[in-house]
């Protein structure tokens, strides 16, 4: 079992807070608050943080999933889009779109396909995520 931590801190109350946001491991050090949600401010977001967890387990499983299929080489690129989307009063994540580009050197196409939609399915963020979530490959033989 492996237990991951983040912080959070929020100074100031709704659209005039600023927040601040952690984890242990200091790869993520970065402010946050509605203008880096909804403005494009500098700073992160929770959906691109989520985008980012799921885009990196996703080409991880996938990895794992070549390795025990056989295959010793190749390169894999993931881009996640999460959507934000109003939710009655308030918000809810609908969607997060993988897009996998592969170059697999023996890899067939039909494989490729199994592989990535199992490692979507089992990746342990798409087990975390109640959205929609989908898949488009990207394959060069």
């Amino acid at each position: 079992m492996s237990i991951n931590t983040a912080t959070a801190r929020y100074e100031g109350f709704g659209k005039d807070g600023k927040g601040h946001v952690s984890t242990k491991s200091g790869a993520l050090d970065a402010p946050y608050g509605f203008a880096t949600r909804f403005e494009d401010a500098p700073g992160t977001n929770p959906e691109e943080q989520i985008a980012a967890a799921h885009a990196s387990c996703f080409t991880m499983a996938t990895s794992f999933a070549l390795a025990k299929a056989g295959f010793t080489e190749g390169t894999l690129e993931t881009t996640c889009d999460v959507t934000l989307s109003k939710d009655g009063e308030g918000f809810a994540v609908t969607r997060s779109a993988l897009a996998l580009k592969a170059k697999v050197p023996g890899l067939d196409q039909a494989q490729f396909e199994e592989i990535a939609a199992g490692a979507k399915a089992n990746c342990p963020i798409s087990k975390l995520l109640s959205c929609e979530i989908t898949l488009e490959t990207t394959f060069e033989g």
